[in-house]
C-alpha cells in the first residue's frame, strides 16, 4: 500500500433464566432509532426482560439488555469512558526469532487490546512517533454511529496522522463482541500496527472464563512496503514466510510457540482473529471442539465444529470446553493451501500450545484432525437476532483486473473499470464540508441518498479477473449475505435470493470468478468505504466507498476540529518531504 514513505524503501440458546414475574420497560432506557418502526424491517424484538449477567446467565446483562437486543436498535449508556493512549515508534522485534524493524504501538506485538462495555464511550489518543510515515488507526467492524470522523480511513474520513502529531478517536460501543485495530495507512498494519478490540456484553452460551483475543497474522522477514513494492508488479501473491499465533512462532531463527492456559473442568471464552495480510486460517484445537457463539459482532445460534476457517478480518467467538485429561494440546493453524491464498513457507508448522493448569511445561504429543485447506466462509452461521430482509433487485459493481506492461507490469484492480487512489490532502469528507458533489473518478465513489432504505449490491468479478477469492469489508456498517457463487455470473434471479434471517456479518469472501449479493440499510450517515482486506489487492485498487446520506452527514457526526487540524498537519508535512511527496499505491491499506 502506500508507502507514505517519505521516499522510504522500507509496508467469529440460551435464554437465560427469564424471570417471567419481570416488566417489560414501559419506554426505552437506552438510544434507540426510531426509523425501525417504518415497516420494512422486522425481526424479534428482544424481550429485554431484567435478569443479572453472570457464568450461568451469560445472556443476561443489565436492565433492559440481553443477547435477545438488537444493537442497530438500541444500546446501553453506561455514562463511562474508557481511554487509551497509544504511542506508534519503529522499533526492532524478533516475534519468530527474526530480528526485524517493525512499527507498533506503545513498544509492543500485538499492540494493547482496547477493552469497554457495551454502551462505554471510547477515547484513544493516538501519538505518531514514527519517523516517516503518516498513520490513522480503523476500527475494524465498529460501526461508528454518527461518528464517521472516528473511522480513521486515511483519505475518506481523516487525513493521515503526520509525524509528532497526536489525534484523539472519541466513539460509543454501541455493539459487543470481539474484533481489532489495525492502522488504515497502506500497508502498515502488517509490519505491526495491530491490536484487539474486546467489548464485553452478553452471549447465547455459558462459559467460566474469558481467555480474550488469540489473533492470527501472515508475516514477512522484510518490511511489508518492500513486499508490497514487488506485490504491484507481480504476476503472482508474495510468499510469506511465517504465521503467528498472539504474536509469536518459530522458525529457522529460534522464536517460541504462543502459550494459553486452559482451567480443568471450565468453559473458556476465546476470541478467533485473522488479522492477517494475505493467508486464511484454518483453526483446530486437538481433542477440543468448537462451540461457536459469535461471528464478527453478531451473536448466533450456538453451532459445534471441530475446526474453522477465518478470512482476513473475521472473527470467530468460541467456547472451549477443558474437559480432557490434564496436559498440553497443539492448537494447529492452516492456510488455504497456496492456491487460494499466497504461499506461506513455514505452513507445515503454524502451532501454538493449550496448556491445562497443572500440567508440566513442553511441547505437545496431541493428535488431531487433518486440517481442510481452500478459501471459503463457514455456512452454519445464524443470527440470534432474527431479521427478514425485503427481496428487491441488487445494482452490480463489476471487478476486474489489469496488469499493464506499459507502466512496469503494474498490477490494479478495478471496480466498475476504476482503481481506486484517493488524495490523503482531500479526504472524502472534505467534499462533504465543502458541500461539494464532484468527486474524482478515482474516488470509486457511489451515492447512496435514501434514508433508511435497504441497499442492495452485487459484487461480480469478470471472466478475465484472476481466480482469486477476496475478503469483502464494509465500514459503518454490517451487511446481510443474501447469495454467493464461485465460478458463476450473476444472472438477476430473486428467487435465488435468502431473504429470512440470512448470514449477518461485517467481512465476508466473494468466491472466485463468482460473485457475492449484500444488502444493508442505509441507517448511518457517513462517508464508509468497502474493500477487500488483502493490503496487496487494495493497494492495487479493489476498493469504493459509499457516500451515505450526504446532506445529513455534518449535522450526525458533531465536531469537526480535530478533522480540520489534521488535515493542516498533514499538508504542511507532505510539502515538507524532501524529494516530493510519493503515495506509491491507493494510499488506503486495509
Amino acid at each position: 500500500m502506500l508507502y507514505s514513505i517519505a521516499r522510504a524503501a522500507g509496508f467469529l440458546a440460551l435464554v437465560c433464566p427469564t424471570i417471567l414475574s419481570a416488566a417489560l420497560p414501559s419506554e426505552p432506557l437506552a438510544p434507540t432509532v426510531p426509523w425501525k418502526s417504518d415497516g420494512i424491517y422486522q425481526h424479534n424484538k428482544g424481550r429485554d426482560y431484567g435478569c443479572s449477567h453472570g457464568r450461568k446467565s451469560r445472556n443476561c446483562w443489565s436492565d433492559g439488555f440481553n443477547v435477545e437486543t438488537d444493537m442497530d436498535e438500541k444500546w446501553p449508556d453506561t455514562g463511562k469512558m474508557v481511554t487509551y493512549n497509544f504511542d506508534i515508534t519503529n522499533t526492532t522485534m524478533a516475534p519468530d526469532g527474526f530480528e526485524r524493524q517493525m512499527m507498533v504501538v506503545n513498544g509492543q506485538y500485538p499492540g494493547p487490546t482496547i477493552e469497554a462495555e457495551w454502551g462505554d464511550t471510547i477515547v484513544v489518543n493516538v501519538k505518531n512517533s514514527l519517523t516517516n510515515n503518516g498513520t490513522g488507526i480503523h476500527w475494524h467492524g465498529l460501526r461508528q454511529l454518527r461518528s464517521c470522523q472516528m473511522d480513521g480511513t486515511n483519505g475518506i474520513t481523516e487525513c493521515p496522522i503526520a509525524p509528532g502529531q497526536t489525534k484523539t478517536y472519541t466513539f460509543k460501543a454501541t455493539q459487543y463482541g470481539s474484533s481489532w485495530y489495525h492502522s488504515h495507512y497502506s500497508v502498515q498494519y502488517g509490519d505491526g500496527i495491530v491490536g484487539g478490540i474486546i467489548i464485553r456484553g452478553p452471549a447465547t452460551e455459558n462459559y467460566d472464563i474469558d481467555l480474550g483475543i488469540l489473533p492470527f497474522t501472515d508475516w514477512w522477514h522484510v518490511p511489508i512496503f518492500t513486499v508490497n513494492a514487488a506485490a504491484l508488479h507481480a504476476g503472482g501473491p508474495p510468499t510469506a514466510d511465517n504465521l503467528l499465533v498472539n504474536g509469536s512462532m518459530t522458525s529457522g531463527s529460534g522464536g517460541k510457540y504462543a502459550v494459553t492456559t486452559l482451567t480443568p473442568g471450565k468453559k473458556h471464552l476465546l476470541r478467533l482473529v485473522n488479522q492477517g495480510i494475505n493467508n486464511n486460517v484454518h483453526v483446530s484445537l486437538d481433542g477440543h471442539p468448537f462451540t461457536v457463539i459469535a461471528a464478527d459482532f453478531i451473536p448466533i445460534i450456538p453451532f459445534t465444529a471441530n475446526s474453522l476457517n477465518l478470512a482476513v478480518g473475521q472473527r470467530y467467538d468460541v467456547i472451549v470446553n477443558a474437559n480432557q485429561t490434564v496436559g498440553n494440546y497443539w492448537l494447529r493453524v492452516g492456510t488455504g493451501g497456496g492456491k487460494c491464498d499466497g504461499p506461506n513457507a513455514n505452513a507445515a508448522n503454524i502451532k501454538s500450545i493449550f496448556r491445562y493448569e497443572g500440567s508440566t511445561s513442553g511441547n505437545p504429543n496431541s493428535t488431531g484432525i487433518t486440517l481442510p485447506t481452500g478459501c471459503y466462509d463457514e455456512t452454519n452461521i445464524v443470527p440470534y437476532v432474527k431479521t427478514t430482509v425485503p427481496r428487491n433487485l441488487p445494482q452490480e459493481l463489476k471487478l476486474s483486473f489489469s496488469q499493464t506492461a506499459a507502466t512496469n507490469n503494474l498490477v490494479q484492480w478495478h471496480i466498475n473499470a476504476s482503481a481506486i487512489q484517493i488524495d490523503f490532502k482531500t479526504p472524502t469528507l472534505q467534499y462533504v464540508i465543502d458541500g461539494n458533489d464532484s468527486f474524482p473518478t478515482t474516488d470509486n465513489i457511489y451515492v447512496v441518498g435514501e434514508a433508511h432504505k435497504w441497499q442492495y449490491w452485487v459484487i461480480q468479478s469478470d471472466n478475465s479477473t484472476p481466480p482469486l477469492p477476496h475478503p469483502i469489508h464494509l465500514h459503518g456498517h454490517d451487511f446481510y449475505i443474501l447469495d454467493y457463487a464461485q465460478g458463476a455470473q450473476w444472472a438477476g434471479d430473486t428467487s435465488r435470493l435468502i431473504t429470512d434471517n440470512p448470514i449477518r456479518r461485517d467481512t465476508a469472501t466473494l468466491p472466485a470468478n463468482g460473485y457475492l449479493v449484500l444488502a444493508f440499510e442505509s441507517d448511518n450517515p457517513g462517508a464508509w468505504l468497502m474493500h477487500c482486506h488483502i493490503p496487496f489487492h487494495v493497494s492495487a485498487g479493489l476498493g469504493f466507498q459509499f457516500l451515505e446520506r450526504q446532506r445529513e452527514i455534518l449535522g450526525s457526526i458533531g465536531d469537526l476540529g480535530g478533522f480540520k487540524d489534521g488535515c493542516k498537519s498533514w499538508k504542511a508535512y507532505e510539502r515538507n518531504v524532501e524529494g516530493g511527496f510519493i503515495i506509491g499505491d491507493s494510499g488506503l491499506r486495509l
